[in-house]
């Protein structure tokens, strides 16, 4: 068993380990909830960890770089890794256990299986990172089984990634309730992300310029106005700020990601800036 206490708070590189504690958890009849992220954490990530704390007795967080969700040319080497700062705010979160292990514990020898989730994994994101979502499928599958908590929180920043998850949850009859937590911003709009440390102070006053063009265009739709026109003018809106390239910004609807042909939707976009790449949504209807 492979367990160090750091203050309150529990960290296991195990499988086992981590099922012993859950275990003992359970005899005790303690909700858990499990908080899946990739480090570098912010307030962001603090706010599925205060939700998890209101909905279940224990948290379980997890920090695992998964390199089956990145492209050979994206930044998994590069990807920031601070785990000692992490330490500091799970334990300020309150949070319980964390599970934080190596590549070869997800991924031993002979590792053989993949989970896709058709549809959804191809569009949108999928349509840019084509292999993104079968990553995260799997290693968040793994996670679930692992854990076995009673609910399992992610932000709504990564709005298509939840409804995977929701969906993979569903066919593979997993327990756990999977739940949204709304995106965390700064006071000028920009969603947190791990990934804003790459922009350079002159991209961060542009980096707003793409959550204002989409709130705009979702407004306009709901409004009842064209969805294409407003689509249109919210793409030459980034651009004009200096974005050099928008991957997409699409109204779809909020619970298939189907084109959005009424009521309850969502504007979601991706686009380039420096390092970076950017994506968020807002809903609307």
């Amino acid at each position: 068993m492979s367990v160090a206490d750091t203050t309150s708070l529990v960290i296991v590189r195990d499988v086992d380990s981590l099922r012993q504690r859950v275990a003992l958890w359970r005899r005790e009849r303690l909700r858990v909830a499990l908080v899946p992220t990739m480090g570098a954490l912010h307030r962001g990530h603090k706010a599925l960890m205060t939700r998890g704390l209101e909905l279940a007795d224990r948290v379980v967080a997890t920090i695992f770089v998964n390199p089956t969700q990145f492209a050979p040319a994206e930044d998994f080497g590069s990807y920031p890794r601070k785990e000692a700062a992490d330490v500091r705010l799970l334990n300020e979160a309150g949070v319980h256990l964390l599970f934080a292990p190596e590549v070869a514990t997800m991924y031993p020898p002979g590792f053989s299986t993949q989970v896709r989730v058709n549809g959804l994994s191809s569009i949108l994101e999928g349509a840019h990172r084509p292999t993104h979502f079968d990553g995260v499928a799997t290693v968040v599958t793994k996670l679930l089984l692992q854990a076995a908590p009673d609910v399992a929180l992610f932000g709504e920043k990564d709005y298509q990634q939840l409804c995977v998850i929701k969906r993979l949850a569903s066919d593979l009859d997993i327990e756990a309730k999977i739940v949204g937590v709304p995106t965390v911003r700064e006071a000028d709009g920009l969603a947190l992300s791990s990934r804003n440390a790459y922009l350079t102070e002159e991209e961060r006053k542009i980096a707003p310029a793409l959550h204002q063009a989409i709130t705009d265009a979702a407004t306009t739709i709901a409004k009842g106005a064209n969805a294409e026109a407003a689509l249109k003018t919210a793409k030459e809106r980034v651009l004009a700020a200096g974005f050099p390239e928008v991957d997409y910004i699409e109204a779809r609807q909020a619970e298939t990601l189907a084109p959005f042909e009424g009521g309850a939707g969502r504007v979601l976009a991706a686009a380039r800036l420096g390092r970076a790449r950017l994506i968020d949504n807002v809903a609307f209807g």
